[in-house]
């Protein structure tokens, strides 16, 4: 028989499925009540519920409640530090059975090669890795990328089975304004799925930005923000991630009336935060001692992600759906003891069984060897503009400072949390260095530097320090990028990402325990953040208000240009 006929004549109990569910009990996400009876799964298809299978395999289940298999909407493999394979063995277990992913992190480093990896990493994964194609790359016209991917290119990308459409649109301006090359990447995805971007974007502005089609949008910080876009017709991904952290301020939104139209996401999340806390599986619990009703929450969490990105083959455990299972204790606790991913159980038989994938982007950074000279801040202005951080937020405020010109240099303040921050570029293309100033590290010492640098990935460092900055620049140099401490003019900790200086070769616990070293010695700084890499990486993104740093300069988000 055919695979069709296979599945029917299993479903009618005419033959034994190859995997059968026993003892546990459904919940049904249409409904809210609950199914009893077997889940008879043939190959990567649930075939039949609520009723008694034989099986070649039988689990028992009894004690656990099956819910629907987890839809991580939006996130960058790239920023959890790890490969995507490694990812995939990190996070599966959690319960996530779909990954929707945007690479454009790797693709600002190596252009349509990075896009390429992470559609061949797909054909491997035991979760279902979807990559969209990277809509912005460089970001903007005020940062050096280290590649850039027109419509052509993406073109070129299409069709591949991981694929659903455009990532997300972050040149908000480009599409309001209607920007030549913005236009030719939407009309090429014109009637398909194109994800958006847009924070703080409201009224007529948001309107145009929604009449190009765009319906996905992770970046509401506010109730006020999430409403007004659901009420435009945007599906609206509440994220909670390493630095961006916008569950308690959305979760009251999050009701069994609008559940049909949100869902979740992580956006970045790093191996020692998944560690401590857990990833979407962590989000549904949050929500859940939040108030939010468990089925809004799992409805979130898996049916509305499937229809709000087209997959319409899941979200459901229902005869005829992608056999994506999470067993769970309890809906509240949301401790996951059971996931099966396409009608495969992942265990560490399922991960070992995965074939290799080699890695891409080696020997990518290329920065010029820098002295301490290099991060005097020259001027004779003592009026200066200062990035504000919001811890886990990625906005920032703009903020104005009187910094006194000392012998030709506005130096640090550690007494007034003014440190310096410097921007230098990585791809070997122009040698850039930009400096400023920047509040809320609470560093009193020392420097810490990064090649994770959304989305140009150039090298981003800040510290009080210039002999410190400097030896943590040119350390990245020599280890292929990745994060350094320097204190005293010695490396203090680091973690190699020779994968395009984003990605670590090691297995993620490797990568966790390094996480935890590595905030250790910031701290002994003096650093007040809990995640001050992922934080620091987000300054030199200028897509999100209101003021960043490239290795152009400062940039002034809402006027979109560089300010000096």
């Amino acid at each position: 028989m055919s695979d069709l006929e296979t599945r029917i004549a299993a479903a009618r109990g005419e033959i034994p499925a190859d995997l059968v569910l026993r003892g546990g009990r459904v919940l049904d996400l249409v409904t809210g009540g609950w199914i009893e009876g077997d889940i008879a799964i043939c190959g990567d298809r649930v075939v039949g519920t609520a009723a008694k299978y034989d099986g070649k395999q039988v689990i028992d289940v009894t004690g656990l409640t099956l819910v629907p298999g987890f839809i991580d909407t939006h996130l960058h493999v790239e920023s959890s530090l790890v490969t995507p394979l490694e990812f995939d063995r990190c996070v599966t277990p959690h319960g996530v059975t779909t990954a929707i992913c945007d690479p454009h992190e790797i693709a600002n480093v190596i252009g349509a090669d990075g896009i390429r990896y992470f559609q061949d990493a797909a054909e491997r994964t035991v979760m279902d890795l979807r990559v969209q194609l990277s809509s912005c790359v460089p970001s903007t016209h005020m940062e050096t990328a280290g590649a850039t991917l027109t419509a052509d290119d993406l073109a070129a990308l299409r069709g591949h089975p991981s694929g659903i459409g455009l990532a997300e649109f972050m040149n908000y301006p480009g599409v309001i304004h209607r920007d030549p090359q913005a236009m030719e990447k939407l009309r090429l995805f014109e009637g398909g799925h194109i994800d958006g971007h847009c924070p703080l974007l409201s009224g007529q502005d948001l309107n145009a930005y929604c009449a190009a089609g765009i319906r996905t949008e992770h970046e509401a910080t506010s109730a006020e923000e999430a409403l007004e876009k659901l009420r435009k017709g945007m599906r609206v991904l509440i994220r909670e991630g390493s630095v961006s952290k916008d569950l308690n301020a959305l979760h009251a939104v999050l009701n069994e009336r609008t559940a049909p139209y949100m869902c979740l996401c992580t956006d970045d999340r790093n191996p020692l935060d998944i560690a401590e806390e857990g990833h979407l599986d962590y989000m549904i619990r949050t929500l859940i001692a939040r108030g939010t009703p468990p089925l809004a929450a799992y409805r979130a969490a898996s049916l509305s992600a499937a229809e709000a990105f087209g997959l319409r083959d899941r979200g459901l455990i229902a005869p005829g759906y992608r056999a994506d299972i999470v067993g769970v204790g309890s809906l509240e606790a949301c401790d996951v003891s059971l996931v099966i991913a396409g009608g495969t159980v992942a265990d560490a038989a399922a991960f070992d069984a995965r074939p290799a994938l080699e890695p891409v982007g080696r020997s990518s950074v290329r920065a010029p060897r820098v002295v301490a000279a290099d991060f005097r801040a020259r001027g004779n202005r003592e009026e200066t503009d200062v990035i504000g951080i919001r811890e886990g937020q990625i906005l920032t405020d703009h903020l104005h400072e009187t910094i006194p010109v000392q012998d030709g240099d506005k130096r640090p303040d550690p007494a007034r949390d003014l440190v310096r921050i410097a921007v230098v570029e990585r791809h070997g293309l122009n040698g850039n260095i930009a400096t400023g100033f920047v509040r809320g590290f609470g560093m009193s010492r020392g420097a810490i530097a990064a090649t994770v640098c959304h989305d140009h990935h150039n090298i981003v460092a800040v510290g009080v320090d210039y002999d410190d900055i400097a030896c943590a620049v040119n350390r990245l140099s020599e280890i292929e990028g990745g994060f350094v401490v320097a204190e005293g003019g010695n490396v203090a900790a680091e973690l190699a990402l020779p994968v395009a200086g984003l990605m670590s070769l090691e297995p993620f616990e490797e990568v966790r325990d390094r996480l935890t070293t590595l905030r250790a010695a910031a701290k002994d700084l003096g650093v007040t953040l809990h995640e001050p890499f992922l934080q620091l990486a987000f300054l030199a993104l200028p897509v999100i208000p209101a003021l960043k740093i490239t290795d152009r300069g400062m940039v002034d988000v809402t006027k979109f240009e560089i300010i000096g």
